[in-house]
C-alpha cells in the first residue's frame, strides 16, 4: 500500500479529498494514565487545588480534536459535528482510561482527532495532578474503532490493556 501523503516526488503532500464522497464518519480512541493510588483518590474525591480534573480534561480533549489540523501536519481542518469524551476510573490498577468520539459528515475521516482528544485528555489530567504526582505514565493510546469512507469499518480486535 502507497502511503497517502506523499507526492511523486517523496515530498510531504496533503491528501486531495474533494473527489471523495460525503460519508457519515465516526471514530473512537483508548488512552490510559495511571498514577498512584493517593491520585487517583484525589481525582475520584475532587480535592485537587487546580479543581476538578476530569471535567477540565474532558473539555480539553475536545477542544484538542477541535484543533487536530492546527496540531497535526496534514490533516484537514473539519467541521466537527459530535466529540465526546469518556472516563472510566480503575481502581484496581490505579488508572484512568479515557475513551474519545469524534463524527462528522464529511470527505476524510477523524481518527486523528479523536486519537488526539484522547490523547489530550491524559495529557491534561497529568497537568493537574503533577504537583502530586510526577510518576504518573501516559499509555495505550490506540484506535478503537473507526467507520465511514472508502476503508468501511474498523475495529481493533484486541483492547491491549482493557481490563474487563
Amino acid at each position: 500500500m502507497a502511503l497517502t501523503h506523499i507526492d511523486e516526488h517523496g515530498k510531504a503532500s496533503m491528501v486531495d479529498v474533494s473527489d471523495k464522497p460525503m460519508t457519515c464518519r465516526e471514530a473512537r480512541a483508548f488512552a490510559r494514565i495511571s498514577m498512584q493510588t493517593e491520585t487517583l483518590k484525589h481525582i475520584v474525591n475532587n480535592s485537587l487545588k487546580k479543581g476538578d480534573v476530569l471535567a477540565v480534561a474532558r473539555i480539553a480533549g475536545i477542544q484538542a480534536a477541535k484543533k487536530c489540523a492546527d496540531l497535526i501536519p496534514l490533516c484537514h481542518p473539519l467541521a466537527l459535528t459530535k466529540v465526546g469524551i469518556e472516563f472510566e476510573v480503575d481502581e484496581a490498577l490505579s488508572c484512568v482510561d479515557i475513551l474519545s468520539y469524534c463524527k462528522l459528515t464529511g470527505q476524510t475521516g477523524v481518527e486523528m482527532e479523536a486519537l488526539t482528544a484522547a490523547s489530550v485528555a491524559a495529557l491534561t489530567i497529568y497537568d493537574m495532578c503533577k504537583a502530586v504526582d510526577m510518576d504518573m505514565v501516559i499509555e495505550q493510546i490506540y484506535l478503537l474503532e473507526k467507520s465511514g469512507g472508502r476503508r468501511g469499518h474498523y475495529q481493533r480486535e484486541s483492547t491491549m490493556g482493557k481490563s474487563s
